[in-house]
């Protein structure tokens, strides 16, 4: 039978893969306190939102094993995950708090692994693999174009990197909350629209332990009084 390739625009699919090219429009926020997050200068609801389609496509053998949305996922994840091993590693080098240090461990541990695996499904596919050590700045297109809730501008990640003590914790973990949210929010794309089992797999293995995580955080911003 000859192979039928099914072209699908990926705006048309899910707010997934709505355009990245501009999606740090709403980064470089002032670090501020309570409810003023890096990366959320809109309402989480509403992140995505007025973002322009990619013009881009992912051409998928109709006959495949995975879709669109599953190699959108997966491009999308990489720099995403790639980003908080990034920030996992600044609070490995600065934090003196235990129990930041080892959530930052165990997010380094989680993620890393997991850039590997869908880094080899991609490859598998003969679909591009972002690079996870490219520039994550406004014009980085190192994931196609791909829209990754949740991360952090290059001036979010500036002025993480040059806090120190209490400041820094509480930067860290608010950025993280910020950082998990979003990367559940791909991955219940993902559960929604994807096909291939492993990664709908992994995409329930993100949501319930950085879900996990973020109860956690959220308990270390808000003590008991």
């Amino acid at each position: 039978m000859r192979l039928r390739l099914a072209i699908v625009t990926i705006a048309a699919v899910s707010a997934l893969t709505a355009a990245a090219c501009s999606s740090n429009d709403h980064g470089d926020m002032d670090m501020g306190s309570g409810d003023d997050l890096p990366g959320s200068s809109m309402p989480h609801d509403d992140m995505g939102a007025g973002m322009t389609g990619s013009t881009s496509t992912i051409s998928v053998p109709a006959d495949a094993a995975f879709n669109a949305i599953d190699v959108a996922f997966a491009q999308g994840m990489i720099p995403h995950h790639a980003q908080a091993v990034e920030m996992a590693e600044l609070a490995l080098a600065i934090s003196t708090d235990p129990t930041v240090r080892a959530l930052a461990e165990k997010v380094k541990a989680a993620q890393d692994p997991e850039i590997t695996l869908m880094a080899s499904w991609l490859e598998a596919w003969g679909q591009p693999v972002p690079d996870r050590n490219a520039p994550m700045g406004h014009d980085s297109t190192s994931s196609g174009c791909m829209m990754m809730f949740g991360m952090m501008s290059d001036d979010d990640m500036a002025r993480l990197g040059a806090a120190s003590g209490a400041e820094f914790d509480r930067m860290f973990l608010e950025m993280m909350i910020r950082h998990h949210e979003g990367a559940i929010q791909m991955a219940q794309q993902e559960l929604t629209d994807g096909k291939y089992p492993p990664a709908k797999d992994l995409a329930r293995a993100i949501i319930a332990a950085q879900q996990a995580e973020i109860d956690q955080m959220r308990a270390l911003l808000s003590p008991p009084t």
